[in-house]
């Protein structure tokens, strides 16, 4: 096969990855409004069930955040404001949307109207998502409407922890003992989850404890790091979609066993939670492949690039309705007015989506960009490096990085 030289710049824009945040916000929100949906029938259940499995899209998120947090912090180490620039830019990106939001249900709403149960709940407890420590007071709780309206936000504590701490670590150590720190916190958090839950700590507890889900982070960085050996990008590059498949049928496996013999669930449950995010590290790889690859052109449509560019604000916003429609008796009123289930199914879906993309746009043109317009005077002004490899002709696409985690929005705004 020819070969030729390729050049891997580690920054940039790779529109893959925004299609993988765009998957990540439409499993979080099939969870939210479907998921929650009552079922009637066998069908309507499995559907439900199915629906179910979109708790993975934080999963995905987490590991994508942790591959681009960790691989702009490699590539701003020895520069100069190495802190200031990545500080700001994440505090630009993150707490306008995430502030603006607390502000208008818990200090405007409450001044035109009556707050509904749920958030009455949250008021009384806000001081937990202004401090973002949300997801140890759920855990405390082991309730989701401990939270009400604003649980999901749990997620979003965990990663301002991640972005706390992990820029620190990047700088203080060299890129292989980083490598060797992230395999330590993945074994360590599925260790961590193992003895927690044969303990009897509720898995829903365990989902939400930063320790507990570091690993996943953790995930991303490993491939970051690696992607910035000599020779790294093609190596990790070689046959992702292969490893992919094979990390896939590992979790059926699991699945299936855990399934059927119900023997050793509360480790297996745990095992099989790791192997999700490494499944979701491959993943993320294949959407980096060049658009003759047909998985990798599905990441690269202008439908998911669209939910990923816009994820942060979907997921801070659409995350409140389902406890509304809850609250609201919703499904017996759209019952009532469509006389069918399943059509009550898809209107919900369809009415969420629909406000969610609404009100995300709007808030990211109106309050987002004005923000994001001032990390102009924190940009890294030096180029980033770039590795020249041998590498078959057309292998791969460029490998380059600059968005930013998943959940939080784009690194570059």
């Amino acid at each position: 096969m020819r070969t030729e030289n390729t050049h891997y710049k580690l920054g940039g824009h790779l529109p893959g990855l925004d299609g993988v945040r765009g998957l990540a916000i439409l499993m979080v929100m099939v969870l939210h409004l479907v998921g929650r949906s009552t079922p009637y029938t066998s069908a309507q259940r499995l559907v439900v069930k199915a629906a179910g499995f979109g708790v993975l899209g934080v999963d995905l998120f987490f590991v994508l955040s942790g591959f681009l947090i960790t691989g702009l912090l490699l590539d701003a180490k020895g520069r100069p404001h190495y802190f200031r620039n990545f500080y700001a830019r994440r505090t630009l990106r993150i707490f306008p949307l995430y502030y603006f939001v607390l502000v208008l249900l818990f200090i405007a709403l409450p001044r035109f109207a009556n707050l509904l149960p749920g958030l009455q709940q949250a008021e009384r407890h806000q001081a937990w998502l202004w401090s973002y420590t949300s997801n140890f007071y759920i855990a405390a709780k082991s309730s989701w409407q401990a939270l009400a309206y604003v649980s999901h936000f749990w997620s979003l504590a965990i990663e301002e922890h991640f972005y706390l701490l992990w820029p620190l670590i990047v700088f203080s150590v060299r890129r292989e003992t980083l490598e060797r720190i992230c395999v330590g916190v993945v074994a360590g958090g599925l260790a961590l989850r193992v003895v927690l839950s044969l303990v009897g700590v509720s898995d829903l507890s365990i989902s939400v404890l930063t320790p507990c889900r570091i690993d996943t982070l953790c995930v991303g960085g490993l491939l970051a790091a690696v992607a910035r050996r000599e020779g790294g990008a093609p190596l990790l590059m070689r046959r992702p979609l292969q490893v992919a498949l094979a990390l896939g049928s590992v979790i059926l496996a699991l699945s299936a066993w855990c399934a059927m013999a119900k023997i050793g669930l509360p480790v297996l449950h745990q095992v099989r939670d790791t192997f999700y995010g490494l499944f979701f590290g491959a993943l993320s790889l294949v959407s980096l492949g060049p658009r003759s690859n047909p998985i990798a052109r599905v990441f690269q449509s202008r439908l998911l690039m669209f939910f990923g560019k816009y994820s942060y604000g979907l997921y801070v916003y659409h995350g409140v309705l389902p406890w509304y429609f809850l609250e609201n008796g919703t499904e017996a009123r759209l019952d009532a007015l469509l006389g069918n289930h399943w059509l009550t199914i898809a209107s919900k879906a369809t009415i969420g989506v629909g406000v969610s993309v609404f009100v995300a746009v709007l808030s990211y043109q109106l309050l987002e960009k004005r923000f994001l317009a001032l990390k102009r005077f924190f940009e890294v002004r030096e180029v980033p490096a770039e590795i020249t490899v041998r590498e078959p002709a057309a292998a791969i696409a460029p490998a380059a990085l600059d968005r930013a985690p998943g959940i939080a929005g784009r690194a570059d705004g």
